[in-house]
């Protein structure tokens, strides 16, 4: 196999699942904003909150249908470039893969059932379509995480030079960490969405200080801003335990440790030279690397100078994108902190100019932060597909040439992006003073 061969194809895995993500997060978060947004309006009989999930259903409906198309994508992809992987350890890992495919299809089913059947069935089985359509989403989160997890601990079978045996597929599943991921990851999907929301609602509001519709789609969102991204660290914390005991050497990828030390650094910042072995123009907290991963300041953390040469993850691209998620996470915690203070202090979501351009410059730090997220789980991985059992370089089709291939699907993506802005924004312009749309409260509610 070239090696330009395998670049592209990791390079068109990495784009395809880059691009995916964002619309198989707002898939998930979108329609328990959707229900959310129901539940007021059946509360205080107010008309915004109707309009606000329809648009918000019709958002769900534009973003699960691109989302199934990259997501069809992705499962083409998963056997045309990587055979090895699926045909070696398809029986391991397929269980999940299966169930994953069985929450899409719910969620269509009962996605259709919400857009469709507002006014035409009781309200009460209306809003339970749309719990279905959140459940269902969620759940599609949660199996598809789980493979994840498998690669990154795989588990569930015994390796022999034939292929696996001993093969249990529910313990292949379950592979261990799958809470501490799986928690991670669905809380990522749900800040980012929330993120992204109030960064739309407060950009119209900086603009149009008036449109009541956007301040009540803002105090929608907020809530779930705040929440996610208090929770969000600590979730991220017990993750990076258990990657500490069980993956060590992407944990010290992430935080360019190359020497094993007892109460290790935390380097803040910094770049990592592998070469010379260093982390240069780091911040470096005494002992705090110890105490974040075993609760000991003494406690010894392995660096890289455990593992062979050629199993290190790329030291430099995993630790630079563990800072920008560390990062973008701090940042959207200490905006949610400064938001609850004054909702708090005013017994009111706050208005204020400036707290809305806190919310505008960080609605998209969700995204970020989780496509940062996510490299560290998949560079970090590296050499390896499955960690410890098969290298990728190893699972990748013998076909050539897939340069193409890659710009085509990158062409593609473009066209899909472009056009899912287009839509979104015709939304969101319907909702502006001056382009209201008909705001009767339906008899369904």
């Amino acid at each position: 196999m070239h090696a330009m061969d395998l670049l592209y194809a990791r390079a068109q895995m990495g784009m395809s699942l880059a691009f995916h993500i964002i619309f198989a997060a707002a898939g998930i978060a979108l329609p328990l904003l959707m229900v959310l947004s129901d539940l007021k309006a059946r509360r205080t009989g107010d008309a915004d909150y109707v309009t606000l999930s329809r648009k918000l259903a019709k958002g769900t409906a534009i973003l699960f249908a691109v989302g199934a198309v990259s997501g069809t994508v992705l499962s083409f992809e998963l056997g045309l470039l990587w055979p090895e992987f699926m045909g070696t350890y398809g029986e391991v890992i397929g269980l999940p893969f299966s169930l994953e495919g069985t929450a899409f299809f719910t969620e269509a089913v009962f996605l259709g059932i919400y857009l469709y059947g507002r006014d035409r069935i009781p309200s009460g089985l209306h809003l339970f379509s749309g719990v279905m359509v959140a459940l269902s989403g969620a759940a599609s989160a949660f199996f598809v995480t789980l493979v994840n997890v498998f690669m990154n601990h795989p588990s569930g079978f015994t390796p022999t030079p034939g292929g696996p045996v001993n093969v249990d597929p529910v313990a292949a599943m379950f592979s261990p960490g799958w809470q501490y991921q799986v928690v991670h990851t669905l809380l990522a999907c749900y800040q980012s969405s929330a993120f992204a929301m109030a960064g739309i609602h407060a950009l119209v509001l900086l603009r149009h200080p008036g449109a009541t519709f956007h301040r009540k789609a803002l105090s929608i969102a907020l809530p779930m801003a705040c929440i996610t991204a208090l929770l969000q660290p600590l979730a991220g914390h017990q993750s990076a335990e258990h990657i500490a005991r069980e993956q060590p050497a992407k944990l010290a990828a992430a935080e360019g440790l190359f020497e094993t030390q007892r109460g290790a650094p935390l380097t803040v910042g910094g770049l990592p030279d592998e070469e010379s072995r260093t982390t240069r123009y780091g911040l470096e907290i005494p002992k705090g690397l110890s105490v974040l991963a075993f609760t000991d300041p003494n406690a010894e953390v392995k660096g890289l100078d455990q593992f062979p040469r050629d199993e290190w993850p790329p030291v430099l691209k995993v630790h630079l994108a563990f800072d920008l998620m560390v990062g973008a996470g701090g940042a959207m915690a200490l905006l949610a902190v400064v938001t609850l203070f004054l909702r708090w202090r005013h017994k009111a979501w706050p208005e204020g100019r400036r707290v809305l351009w806190g919310w505008l410059l960080c609605g998209p730090l969700g995204v970020v932060a989780m496509e940062a997220g996510w490299l560290v789980t998949e560079w970090g991985r590296q050499p390896w597909i499955i960690r410890g059992v098969m290298r990728t370089a190893d699972a990748v089709t013998p076909v050539p040439n897939l340069a193409v291939p890659f710009w085509t699907f990158t062409l593609v993506y473009l066209f899909l992006g472009a056009m899912v802005v287009f839509l979104l924004v015709r939304q969101v312009a319907g909702t502006l003073p001056g382009h209201d749309e008909p705001r009767e409260v339906s008899h369904a509610h």
